[in-house]
């Protein structure tokens, strides 16, 4: 392994660890994918999770500051092909193998900017946030798992974003009182986070559950080393969705839902058996 090597390898490891520290269920789903996707998986993650960091717990820093020269950064990692920055050195690698639209980074990075300054959003606004923040996310790993296969890519680009929406909309559930508490937001438009109730609860779980019907759609077709991976995290969110959906709006707004680690290693255990009898 020569230099050159050993810095790609290392940046790769970087965005690889923070992975695994920053989320027990998609470090699950990565690990269960084909070889020739983790990296660049992780690639991903490690640059999204990054940024969200910037304007979520970065509290007592110019976040505007920081997230412009991230910002920054990205592009000039992307136009030079290397950065000093490990996580965004490996990520500018999968953009340029994969062929990842600048769209799409230019869409996630003005989300991210959205959050510096909106605590409410409109319909549309909430539209743009869930593309731009989840949606294009999902686009970003359909680029790897079809491999510069733009027709399979096209084919599968809506059960893509369907997926993206419905994870980050749960996240939006999950973690609706610490978005309110902690950074005055609320995502769903018209919702008053104070007068939360059970109509407001039903309705966005109604949209949620149409995504993922539209989703596993196009899981089914993914290619064979990504499908298992993508299908496991769809279990864990549906896992997730189902407890939300039978705890009454109070609940939901006054504690985070979570499901435990021995229900994950369920939710593995017989995904893999579905998988392994082509029932998914």
């Amino acid at each position: 392994m020569n230099h050159l090597q050993l810095f790609d390898t290392t940046c790769n490891e970087c965005s690889k660890l923070i992975t695994r520290r920053y989320s027990t269920s998609f470090s699950l789903g990565i690990r269960v994918f084909n070889q020739r996707f983790r990296m660049p998986i992780y690639g991903i993650y490690g640059f999204v999770r990054f940024a969200d960091e910037i304007v979520d717990t970065f509290h007592g820093h110019d976040k505007r500051d920081l997230l412009q020269r991230f910002k920054n950064d990205t592009y000039s990692a992307i136009n030079e092909r290397i950065s000093l920055n490990p996580v965004l050195h490996a990520f500018q690698s999968v953009v340029h193998r994969y062929g990842i639209e600048m769209e799409l980074i230019d869409a996630f990075l003005y989300s991210m900017e959205m959050d510096l300054d909106k605590n409410k959003y409109d319909a549309a606004g909430y539209d743009a946030y869930i593309y731009g923040s989840a949606e294009v996310v999902g686009l970003m790993c359909l680029r790897v798992f079809t491999e510069g296969n733009d027709a399979e890519y096209q084919r599968l680009k809506e059960p893509a974003r369907k997926l993206g929406a419905a994870f980050q909309k749960i996240n939006f559930l999950r973690d609706i009182k610490s978005d309110f508490d902690e950074r005055g937001r609320v995502y769903f438009p018209d919702v008053d986070f104070t007068r939360f109730d059970h109509s407001q609860k039903e309705q966005i779980e109604a949209d949620i559950a149409r995504d993922f019907d539209d989703a596993l759609v196009g899981i089914r077709q993914l290619p064979k080393g990504a499908r298992f991976g993508v299908y496991l995290a769809y279990k864990y969110y549906t896992q997730l969705f189902a407890k939300i959906k039978s705890a009454p709006a109070q609940r939901v707004a006054e504690e985070r839902i979570r499901v435990s680690d021995k229900r994950k290693m369920y939710l593995l255990f017989s995904s893999a058996v579905r998988h392994q009898l082509n029932f998914l």
